[in-house]
């Protein structure tokens, strides 16, 4: 069963593209890498309602299941459009999708928790993966290739560079604990680069700043997983931290229109893709929960201050994050709609709808 909200995100997906953007991708053919992630959600769940209207031909998908197989793709197990397979981007076989002419490439460990836990599996991904595939696609004529980097390209800002914009190089500790990912994404972006140049490759760049909603799992490890777990569970809220960092969320079904934006656009580029909303404190967000969780659910939780068994949980964790959109504005067309409040209770809502149903 397909979740209410779910079903008006992906309407405001096919609102938010242009006549023109829809043109481009008829008669095409989709793979998309680490499609079981919650960036996955929403872009399988737009072509699942949308495929046909759009003279969408396949849609293939690699995935290899390191959390498990979540129990929403059960829904696209009887649609012949969708070809979605248990494979690891690093070693197999990409033949069954040789006919793909636009290729999303999200798959990465993007929670600091788990991609310290993996490091080495979170490079390849990131580096090994991208490789592979655009060495198989660059003799193709393929329509376009996203990949998916991040805003943790730019480290921990430094004063002046709050909005961040793309132009701006970065602040990175390159032997830390998160440095796995953060420099994976960064020498992605290099070879991005370079076989756009080399190979005239038509390749995009996106930056994520701050997903959250329907399809993050609430054992994610985020704070926007962590606290929605905890108003579901009816628990206390929990920060590892003093709260005092800021930050910029962006509801997934929001970010995913700049994302098909991004793949269509036509030339290569670097965009920001995020909510420049004001900054708000981990904090901030703490309470905001806490409200919303009373109102829709009756939530009764505190929210309290503890130490993380991790110890290196805050180690080079960024003091604001903000993206400069001003580009993606101008070039793409790109303009966040949902506000934070109303996200945060539609992701809600969903995750109590998914755990009504188990």
């Amino acid at each position: 069963m397909v979740s209410n909200i779910t079903k008006q995100d992906m309407l405001e997906i096919l609102n938010g593209l242009t006549e023109e953007e829809k043109k481009k991708l008829s008669g095409s053919s989709i793979l998309i890498t680490g499609f079981a992630g919650s960036l996955g959600y929403s872009l399988l769940h737009f072509f699942l309602y949308y495929a046909k209207e759009l003279r969408i031909k396949k849609i293939y998908g690699i995935d290899n299941y390191v959390f498990g197989q979540p129990e929403w793709l059960d829904t696209f197990k009887d649609n012949s459009i969708f070809d979605l397979r248990n494979l690891d981007i690093t070693i197999c076989d990409l033949e069954f999708a040789k006919d793909a002419n636009f290729i999303f490439h999200m798959a990465s460990l993007a929670s600091p928790v788990y991609y310290r836990l993996y490091p080495i599996e979170t490079i390849d991904a990131d580096v090994l993966g991208l490789r592979r595939l655009m060495d198989f696609y660059r003799k193709n004529k393929i329509k376009g290739f996203l990949f998916y980097s991040t805003s943790e390209t730019y480290g921990d800002p430094i004063e002046g560079q709050v909005p961040t914009p793309e132009s701006y190089w970065g602040n990175v500790n390159t032997c830390g604990p998160r440095a796995c990912y953060d420099e994976s994404k960064r020498f992605g972006e290099t070879l991005c680069y370079n076989y756009f140049h080399k190979y005239n490759m038509p390749i995009r760049i996106v930056r994520p700043f701050n997903n959250y909603g329907p399809g993050m799992r609430i054992n994610d490890q985020r704070v926007v997983a962590d606290f929605a777990k905890a108003v579901i569970l009816g628990e206390n809220i929990v920060l590892y931290s003093n709260g005092k960092a800021t930050r910029t969320f962006d509801y997934i079904p929001d970010a995913t229109v700049g994302y098909l934006k991004c793949i269509l656009y036509n030339d290569f580029d670097i965009f920001n893709i995020g909510s420049d909303e004001r900054e708000i404190t981990i904090l901030e967000l703490a309470n905001m929960y806490q409200e919303i969780g009373k109102e829709l659910f009756g939530y009764t939780g505190d929210i309290v201050f503890k130490t993380h068994i991790d110890k290196h949980y805050l180690t080079d964790n960024p003091k604001r994050r903000c993206p400069d959109i001003s580009k993606a504005r101008k070039l793409l067309r790109f303009s966040p709609k949902m506000d934070l409040k109303t996200g945060l209770k539609r992701y809600l809502s969903f995750v109590n709808e998914m755990e009504d149903e188990k």
